[in-house]
């Protein structure tokens, strides 16, 4: 699935890290993207401060390999940008890397985000770009990532539903997941407390019986 052509204006591409949002918990995304909350932790301080130590990097060459930082990213076919950690150029060949301060998930949020990346660059430097690479703090160790058809065809559906889900402003109810534990914004989204609505109609039969 393709983002509409008329939604592709540079004033309406989505972030690239929301996919990532998105695949983790729409509500997230939401809270983050559409009602511009956000909170930070131990984790995501430790998230960001890795990220901006890579990306304050210099460009470099090493082995034969050119080797950029925070390059910008965009794609109107999807209408997503943003920008990749590291991008090496093996030859005339961008192979992305995103750097994550964990260790590798059981969902694929992380590669659709590095999918997503190599995507723009295929647009951007009009190439193939087949494979990638996350590099995980805890491990330190990088792992590679195919960009297959369905892994494509995941960011494509990620792409589209984030986009809507974005242009509609519209924030999905909360759900109580074993992945709260992890969110920095469990204590704005309050999922205990908001999952099961109120019961009215068992205040209301009260109310009827005692008239």
């Amino acid at each position: 699935m393709q983002v509409p052509p008329d939604r592709a204006s540079e004033a309406m591409l989505t972030p690239i890290s929301a996919l990532q949002h998105y695949l983790f918990c729409p509500r997230q995304c939401a809270l983050i993207h559409v009602e511009r909350v956000w909170a930070e932790d131990a984790a995501t301080m430790q998230g960001r401060l890795l990220h901006e130590r890579v990306d304050a990097g210099r460009s470099e060459r090493r082995d034969g390999v050119r080797i950029v930082r925070g390059l910008s990213l965009r794609s109107l076919a999807l209408g997503l940008s943003g920008k990749a950690d590291v991008v090496e150029f093996h030859g005339t060949t961008p192979y992305p890397v995103e750097y994550k301060r964990g260790r590798p998930k059981s969902h694929r949020a992380d590669e659709v985000q590095l999918c997503a990346q190599g995507l723009c660059l295929e647009e951007m430097f009009k190439t193939k770009v087949s494979d990638g690479a996350l590099f995980y703090g805890q491990t330190r160790k990088r792992q590679v990532v195919t960009f297959d058809s369905e892994l494509r065809a995941l960011v494509h559906e990620t792409a589209a539903a984030c986009a809507d889900m974005i242009a509609r402003g519209h924030t999905p109810p909360p759900r109580r997941m074993k992945a709260c534990q992890r969110c920095s914004l469990a204590n704005v989204c309050y999922p205990d407390r908001l999952e099961a609505p109120p019961d009215v109609s068992r205040w209301l039969l009260r109310q009827v019986s005692r008239g």
